[in-house]
């Protein structure tokens, strides 16, 4: 099959290269997914599970990419709950090869089933973005109606999806980024932006929850920005500064069936949409991937027409 490798950490998406490798297999409670759409997140090259398996050992050439959305092919020893030529889509496992290829072998209970009214694009846009922003708000950040969120990064992948969510479920959303995020950010449903250009993140008063996407400098400030009680969750890495009288939470996104019907439940129906910028073929995906300059939105790869 056809698929994107990477053997070199240090090369990052220049070390890239589109190859042959063998279709994997579907081992015990596993399927083997037909795949038709692939998101890639470009911090998953400094990922150890990237590199090396569950066991630690070295797993180069590696095949990148997470998200999924696709048909099962195949189902393993013990599957159930789909079946073959199900439309599904998902999150693929952190230490085996993912999902920028034509086949990728996934763990059954990490994906779930994908409407036949939503195309697979959208599908293999929603599960890293739609996951994180729901568990960052509703399982960590223990989000109640009525409360005020800063978002940072408001119009990225995430963040977009943290604002929407948070707006549908009764918050008052503060977005941020650079100057020329700021329309894309209300468009999404931001009642007010927050320029970090130009230092405008010294003007916000407290809030109930801080959504950091960032960290570094943004995130330590970010903790004095929490009112008592309040809560700072970041997907950036243990925060290096916590709030005076709040709680502070880093996490790491973990695949649900359950909270993937939510999300692209909301897509259906209209309350929640993507961010997709580019989509190209997978023979353009390197490309795609080292781009020259600024790209807005995810990228997503259709592996198949």
């Amino acid at each position: 099959m056809k698929a994107i490798v990477v053997t070199d950490e240090a090369a990052g998406t220049a070390g890239m290269t589109l190859a042959e490798r063998p279709e994997p297999e579907a081992t015990g409670n596993d399927v083997l997914v037909e795949v038709h759409a692939s998101g890639f997140t470009r911090g998953e090259l400094t990922w150890p599970g990237t590199w090396t398996d569950r066991r630690g050992q070295d797993r180069t050439p590696s095949i990148p990419g997470h998200e999924l959305a696709g048909v099962v092919s195949v189902l393993g020893y013990g599957t159930r709950g789909l079946s073959v030529g199900q439309r599904v889509f998902g999150l693929a496992d952190w230490t085996r090869d993912g999902t920028l290829a034509e086949y990728v072998a996934v763990e059954a209970r990490n994906v779930a089933p994908l409407p036949g009214d939503v195309d697979f694009t959208v599908g293999a846009s929603l599960p890293i973005s739609g996951l994180t922003a729901w568990q960052g708000l509703f399982v960590h950040g223990r989000f109640q109606a009525g409360q005020s969120v800063l978002v940072h990064g408001a119009a990225g992948g995430v963040g977009s999806m943290v604002t929407q969510l948070a707006k549908e479920s009764g918050a008052y959303v503060i977005g941020t980024g650079h100057v020329a995020d700021r329309q894309t950010a209300l468009d999404f449903g931001a009642h007010e932006f927050v320029d970090l250009d130009n230092d405008a993140l010294k003007d916000v008063g407290g809030v109930d929850l801080v959504f950091d996407v960032i960290g570094g400098d943004i995130g330590k400030r970010s903790a004095g920005l929490v009112r008592a009680g309040g809560m700072l969750v970041t997907i950036a890495g243990p925060p290096e500064t916590l709030p005076v009288d709040g709680l502070a939470v880093d996490f790491v996104v973990e695949a649900d069936r359950a909270q993937l019907g939510e999300i692209v439940q909301r897509v259906r129906d209209g309350r929640l949409r993507t961010n997709i910028g580019n989509v190209v073929s997978l023979d353009d995906a390197v490309a795609a991937f080292n781009p020259t300059g600024r790209v807005k939105g995810k990228t997503i790869v259709r592996v198949r027409p």
